[in-house]
C-alpha cells in the first residue's frame, strides 16, 4: 500500500504546545534544520514499513522535494516520494474535472491520504480516493491511520 501524509497540521504542528518526536539529533538542531515533526510520526512511520508500505509526502506548500527529503532524513525517514505544489499542479493540469480538487493521490499511484484538512476527504469522497482525517489534537491519530491501513482490523 502507497500512503501519503500531508505536512502541515497533519505531520508538523504548528503553534500548538504538544511535544514534538525525537528526531535522531538533538532537539536544537532539529529547530534550527526544520520543522518538528509531530509526536509518533518517527514510530508510525517505522510500523508502516514494518507492515509493508510505501511512504510518501503529498502537501500543496512550496517546500522543495529535496528539502522535504531532507527534512524527513533528519528524523530517520526515507521517504518513497515526494508531491509537492509544483509538481501537484503539474499533474493535474492535464486532468479533466468538473470541479479541480487540491490533490489527487490515485495520479501518483497513492492508496491512502493522511491529512488534517475536512475538505480533503470530501475530495476524496467525490472523487473516489481514500483519506483519513487525523486533526492537530487528536492524540490517537497513530491509531487512526493504522485503523485505516488495515480497514479489517476488529476492535
Amino acid at each position: 500500500m502507497r500512503i501519503s501524509f500531508d505536512v502541515d497540521d497533519t505531520l508538523v504542528l504548528h503553534g500548538c504546545d504538544a511535544p514534538p518526536d525525537r528526531g535522531l539529533l538533538p532537539a536544537f538542531v532539529h529547530r534550527w534544520l526544520g520543522e518538528p515533526l509531530r509526536r509518533g510520526a518517527c514510530s508510525l512511520i517505522s510500523e508502516l514499513r514494518r507492515r509493508g508500505c510505501s511512504v510518501w509526502i503529498y502537501t500543496t506548500s512550496g517546500r522543495t522535494p529535496f528539502n522535504l527529503r531532507l527534512w524527513m532524513l533528519l528524523h530517520g525517514i526515507r521517504v518513497d516520494g515526494v508531491v509537492n505544489d509544483e509538481r501537484n499542479r503539474r499533474e493535474l493540469a492535464g486532468r479533466r474535472f468538473s470541479r479541480l480538487p487540491s490533490k489527487y493521490p490515485p495520479a501518483f499511484g497513492i492508496d491512502l491520504h493522511v491529512d488534517d484538512s475536512e475538505g480533503v476527504l470530501m475530495e476524496g469522497q467525490e472523487h473516489g480516493f481514500r483519506v483519513v482525517v487525523v486533526s492537530p489534537d487528536d492524540e490517537h491519530w497513530t491509531e487512526r491511520v493504522l485503523d485505516a491501513v488495515n480497514p479489517t482490523k476488529q476492535g
